[in-house]
């Protein structure tokens, strides 16, 4: 950002540009994202616009941070404590699927779509470490144990499962689809609250090569 809101006008007016420009990427794509079409459906002139954002590569790097807060923010109100697997998966896939549902192209896009910075893309940053933590404390808080490496790699496969399917019944138009939610609901809690304990799944499965497991013994 060119230059940071210090006024309550000033700060409206970015809020109002982030969310037109967040409504013309995921109406329109990249292709079609220009800064006159966002200043115009935030009813600024565009040099109000460049004020606060030299070029659109640096609004859509400030559009991506509000997306990736407000899922942040959706899974810190999520919490595991008292709840059974169930209930939290469902908490956590219903705001996700509410915070989706205001821009719902919007992810799909900043992901397959817009350039991004290198940060971003950074197993390391902030956002990934907090975002995969979360997953890992409560599969750890379902599994009763001690966060460990493997909890890490069953929260990279859950928080791409709920990706996943957020993001393309976002492309399908499916997001407000009650079977959707439940399928989504009963995938993730039956595999956030396993121990590899069902019968003919050997409780070392996470230790070997899924090519050497046999499932008729």
């Amino acid at each position: 950002m060119r230059k940071k809101p210090r006024q309550a006008r000033s700060r409206a007016t970015v809020e109002a540009i982030l969310q037109a420009g967040a409504r013309v990427l995921s109406d329109e794509g990249w292709a079609g994202f220009t800064t006159n079409k966002v200043a115009d459906l935030a009813g600024v002139s565009i040099g109000s616009l460049y004020q606060y954002f030299p070029d659109k590569l640096s609004l859509v790097d400030a559009i991506r941070r509000r997306h990736l807060d407000d899922c942040i923010a959706v899974m810190r109100q999520s919490r595991t404590e008292g709840l059974s697997p169930v209930q939290f998966v469902a908490n956590l896939v219903r705001a996700m699927i509410a915070a989706h549902s205001i821009c719902p192209g919007l992810h799909r896009v900043l992901l397959d779509e817009a350039p991004s910075s290198d940060d971003y893309r950074n197993p390391n940053s902030e956002f990934e470490i907090e975002y995969i933590g979360y997953y890992a404390e409560a599969v750890a808080t379902y599994r009763n144990r001690q966060p460990g490496e493997s909890d890490r790699t069953a929260a990279l496969i859950i928080s791409d499962a709920i990706d996943g399917v957020i993001h393309n019944a976002a492309r399908r138009g499916m997001l407000a689809d009650p079977i959707v939610q439940s399928e989504l609901i009963r995938l993730v809690s039956l595999y956030i609250n396993d121990r590899g304990e069902a019968p003919g799944w050997p409780t070392s499965i996470r230790q070997k090569d899924t090519s050497e497991v046999s499932f008729t013994e």
